[in-house]
């Protein structure tokens, strides 16, 4: 197939769609396990849908024996075949043999992907070995190294989150100039995302409960292992019903890939998944 190369804000290179049947099919792995948002039950619909429409391969690990726990996500050995590795984690204390694929994943400079709680994906405690996996968010996103770390907070959960472009981006086709979001807002500045990343949209807290400034909420980084990075600090379950962020997931795995999402779109994804918060489990 005839085609020229394009350029995107945030040092890539994008590259024309082809069809993905003619093709050897992209294979993404999803990683979740984070105790409120339900990513184990959003992560797989959205996962079905990819599939459907788009002929990926996916896979997805959960933790196990539910989001609760925190020290088991079997299978991430799969890692290794991964084209794309997409995380939604939240403090979690895995073994070491759990976390050397990830390692090995990230030390291959392949494209990473993180939602929400992945800024506070692991939370070991002080002293333990592992103690230095708490601030990966800021080698792999370009976000805050943990919760409550560097003025990493939100705005309460009574908040929601109105949402804007930052500016025109191919990344962003499809995407409504401004949507209201149920994530409440992260708080992440000053020092983050790096001055070298691409913002693409920003939040402003509706209803704060405390005095708010807009932060960014996604953008492409090129991380320190030399890979593609998109980090969003959304990932609310009402989140994925909204059709502007099912688009803006869509074309950021497109574009992890090295690929121009299609302009086609097939209309809004079916995922319809309550907020349960937190709860405890035996």
């Amino acid at each position: 197939m005839r085609a020229s190369m394009f350029v995107s804000r945030g040092q890539f290179l994008l590259f024309p769609f082809a069809s993905l049947e003619a093709a050897k099919r992209p294979r993404i792995v999803f990683v979740c396990g984070d105790h409120e948002y339900s990513g184990e039950s959003t992560l797989p619909l959205f996962a079905a849908e990819l599939e459907k429409r788009y002929k990926f391969e996916t896979q997805v690990l959960k933790s196990t024996p539910d989001q609760n726990g925190e020290t088991d996500i079997p299978g991430l050995e799969n890692l290794t075949g991964a084209d794309l590795a997409v995380f939604y984690l939240r403090w979690r204390r895995l073994p070491a043999a759990q976390l050397a694929p990830i390692d090995a994943y990230l030390k291959s400079g392949k494209p990473i992907m993180g939602l929400r709680t992945s800024s506070h994906a692991f939370n070991y405690p002080k002293g333990d070995p592992l103690q230095e996996w708490n601030r990966w968010a800021a080698d792999v996103f370009g976000a805050p190294p943990g919760w409550g770390v560097e003025g990493h907070t939100h705005y309460g959960h009574q908040a929601t989150t109105k949402v804007t472009k930052a500016r025109a981006d191919a990344l962003l086709e499809g995407v409504a100039d401004e949507f209201v979001a149920p994530s409440w807002l992260y708080h992440v500045l000053p020092k983050y995302p790096p001055a070298d990343a691409n913002v693409l949209l920003y939040g402003d807290a509706i209803q704060p409960n405390k005095p708010a400034v807009r932060n960014p909420v996604a953008w492409t980084w090129k991380n320190k292992y030399g890979a593609r990075s998109f980090y969003t600090s959304l990932g609310h379950p009402g989140d994925f019903a909204i059709e502007s962020f099912q688009r803006l997931l869509v074309n950021a795995l497109f574009w992890s890939l090295g690929k121009r999402a299609p302009r086609k779109w097939a209309g809004p994804l079916q995922i319809n998944v309550p907020y349960r918060g937190i709860i405890k489990t035996k």
